[in-house]
């Protein structure tokens, strides 16, 4: 799908993300962002969010609507709720919020394992550093500011990275089956790939199909239990081809009211709950 979207003429792009759109006011847009859709370009990257907005604009308003505004990012594998502004000042506006974290996101993930405790806080600065391996790359990861005495067992403070951003993320497990789980999270700050760090290395529960962060050391396919494949019926060799299962579920923000916005599942993220037999709790 990442793939097909990188083809497309971006008349075609716009088209799609107007089919995908949730909401509009004079104010603002909200769409379902698809899967492997980058926000913004860089090298390699044909098509972006960012890119289109213009088009956008004029598909949804008029040939004289001014571009459209981002207020906030997703990562190109996360799924789900994106808000848009129709204006800089709205878009500044919305900026804010995030900033001042008078947003509410709630995400759901499958994650790999079971996370001990199954609801808590996951609250450690991350830093990105340079992963020395024979293929050199660069990873968020965290950056605690403690550390247990090897001598008593003790915790000690630690000198924390001036560098290091603070990160808090609330969890709580939705249900478990086939080695898996299925997680709500809440992330207070918005750090870069926060969600997938403090999943991967603060809870030891990868998110299925996380290839970046399943492994420090090395660029490698994520290593899935056997129980994990005979029910996704995949082998070991296919796991590269996993899409990440992070879903931007709900948002909730005040612009002169409030205003709640829910993204169901994409078909991918459904179909592997279903083999999974990982049932969602009915709200």
């Amino acid at each position: 799908m990442s793939q097909q979207l990188q083809q497309v003429h971006p008349n075609v792009l716009a088209k799609i993300l107007k089919q995908r759109t949730l909401y509009q006011n004079e104010e603002i847009v909200v769409i379902d962002k698809p899967y492997g859709l980058p926000v913004h370009g860089g090298p390699g990257i044909k098509n972006c969010i960012a890119d289109v907005l213009p088009i956008l604009a004029k598909m949804l308003e008029n040939m004289k609507a001014e571009p459209l505004h981002l207020c906030h990012r997703l990562d190109k594998e996360t799924t789900g709720v994106m808000v848009l502004a129709r204006s800089k000042e709205a878009a500044e506006k919305i900026r804010l919020l995030f900033k001042t974290r008078q947003v509410e996101k709630i995400y759901w993930a499958i994650v790999l394992g079971d996370p001990d405790p199954v609801e808590g806080v996951v609250e450690i600065p991350i830093v990105e550093k340079e992963v020395q391996s024979h293929q050199s790359h660069y990873k968020m990861t965290l950056a605690p500011n403690y550390r247990l005495c090897p001598e008593d067992g003790k915790v000690m403070k630690t000198r924390g990275s001036r560098h290091a951003e603070r990160a808090v993320t609330r969890y709580r497990r939705l249900c478990a089956a086939s080695a898996c789980s299925l997680l709500e999270l809440q992330p207070v700050t918005g750090v870069k790939h926060q969600i997938r760090v403090h999943l991967a290395y603060g809870l030891g529960c990868p998110i299925l199909g996380d290839h970046k962060y399943s492994h420090w050391s090395k660029l490698a396919p994520q290593k899935l239990p056997e129980h994990t494949l005979r029910r996704l019926k995949l082998e070991q060799s296919k796991a590269r081809h996993l899409p990440l299962h992070l879903h931007a579920h709900r948002l909730c923000l005040h612009l002169g009211q409030p205003l709640d916005f829910v993204c169901k599942l994409p078909l991918f993220f459904q179909k592997t709950l279903r083999k999974l037999e990982l049932d969602i709790p009915k709200d």
